[in-house]
Order: structure tokens, then C-alpha cells, then sequence
């Protein structure tokens, strides 16, 4: 794969990186090797934002599916994105990253609000900043808020670590020949409802021209890789 040369970027994880197999909602081991990996990309020069997803401690719209008011499941969604944030600024700190946590739902007493020029401030000061609470709305994802927070940040690209090693014609968990994609346009993506983001997503880094970069973030030392071009993904970008 070849790769730009990118300085700046946010790495989106959905909530269910941070589960072990033993059934923890999140496992401390899973979180240091992430964290480890996300220093070791820091220490190469990278500007790094964070967007981590809920889905390991609550999903708004599953709870939508069982009765539940859909904006109230979305923000107790929010507030487990704020949980994960806080697990992963943990993480960091206790292997010396300075980190800061940012969260669109005001909370003062654990986190920053989201202030985009404090945040700018935070990163060319070599920190990190985990962007948490998604947009602060019910009925958007977090691949929204990290879309959204890519695009204020001025980010070079969207890194999306999944549990698959790229974007597929189908699900490769369910079709054996399901082909991979090197690159694919947004349009493509939204026209045949590839799965990758949701659709807003996709289509704010349409709008913007930030690559959104599909990568397995569950084998070890990828996310290095992936930046260094030597690891399967997949780019979804313009035409």
C-alpha cells in the first residue's frame, strides 16, 4: 500500500479494540498494547488525535431497538466514549505520553471541553488528545465526532482501526469471497452502503478531502506499519 507521507492524524477505534476475550468490557492488557502502539507513533514525529467509540459499554441505538428513547440511548453512549477516553489517557499516562482528554458534553471535573484551538495548542505541544462524547448530540456516531473533529483539526487523514484489514465487497467474516479494495472513492462507498463509516461521515471527509485509512488494529504493530506503508488497508479517497 502506498501511502502518503501524513503529519497529522486521527485514529478512530471502535469501543469493542478495547474488549478482551474474557468478557471485560475493557481489559487492561488490550488498552496497554493499544496505548503502546499509539506512543510508539507519537515518538515518530506524528501529531495524533484520538476518537474512541462506546459500543463495549453501551450502544445508543441497540438500546433504541429494545424500547428505549433514541436520544437518551445516544447519550448514554456519549458518556461511554468519556469512560473509554479516560481508560485510554490512563493507559498513555502510565507509560509517560502526556495526553489530554477533550469531551464535547461538558464535564469538568474529569475532562476538558472541546476547545479546538486548545486542542491545536495540545498537539503541537506533543500531546495527545482523545476527543470524546461524539459531537455532543444524539442521532450522530462516533464516526461522526471523529470525522467532525478530523476535519476542525485540519487532519492529513482519518486512520480507522476495525477488527478487518481493509474495506471488502462484503462481509469477509461472512463470505469467504469477499474481495478486498486497495482504494475506493467516497462516492463508491456510499453508493453501494459499504460498510465503513456511516454515511455522514464518509461524506464530511468527502467534502473536506480527508482519506479515510481501513486497518486491522488488532495485530500488533500495525498502526506503525500502515503509516510506514507496509501493511494491508484499504484508502477510501477521491476519484
Amino acid at each position: 500500500m502506498n501511502t502518503p507521507a501524513f503529519k497529522r492524524i486521527l485514529l478512530k477505534l471502535s469501543g469493542e479494540v478495547l474488549m478482551g476475550e474474557g468478557g471485560l468490557s475493557i481489559d487492561p492488557d488490550v488498552i496497554a498494547r493499544v496505548a503502546a502502539e499509539i506512543a510508539d507513533v507519537r515518538a515518530q514525529g506524528y501529531e495524533l488525535c484520538v476518537v474512541v467509540g462506546g459500543g463495549n459499554i453501551f450502544r445508543g441505538i441497540s438500546g433504541a431497538a429494545r424500547g428505549m428513547d433514541r436520544a437518551t440511548g445516544d447519550y448514554m453512549g456519549m458518556l461511554a466514549t468519556v469512560m473509554n477516553a479516560l481508560a485510554v489517557q490512563n493507559a498513555l499516562e502510565q507509560i509517560g505520553v502526556e495526553t489530554r482528554v477533550q469531551s464535547a458534553i461538558p464535564m469538568a471535573s474529569v475532562c476538558e471541553p472541546f476547545i479546538r484551538r486548545r486542542a491545536e495548542r495540545h498537539l503541537e505541544k506533543g500531546r495527545i488528545v482523545i476527543f470524546a462524547a461524539g459531537v455532543g448530540s444524539p442521532f450522530f456516531t462516533t464516526d461522526s465526532g471523529a470525522a467532525l473533529r478530523a476535519a476542525e483539526m485540519k487532519c492529513d487523514a482519518l486512520f480507522k482501526g476495525t477488527s478487518v484489514d481493509g474495506v471488502y465487497d462484503a462481509d469477509p467474516k461472512k463470505v469467504p469471497t469477499a474481495t478486498r479494495y486497495e482504494t475506493v472513492t467516497y462516492d463508491r462507498v456510499l453508493s453501494d452502503n459499504l460498510k465503513v463509516m456511516d454515511a455522514s461521515a464518509v461524506a464530511l471527509c468527502r467534502d473536506n478531502n480527508i482519506p479515510i485509512v481501513v486497518f486491522n488494529i488488532r495485530e500488533r504493530g500495525n498502526l506503525a506499519r500502515v503509516l510506514r506503508g507496509q501493511a494491508t488497508a484499504t484508502i477510501v479517497q477521491a476519484a
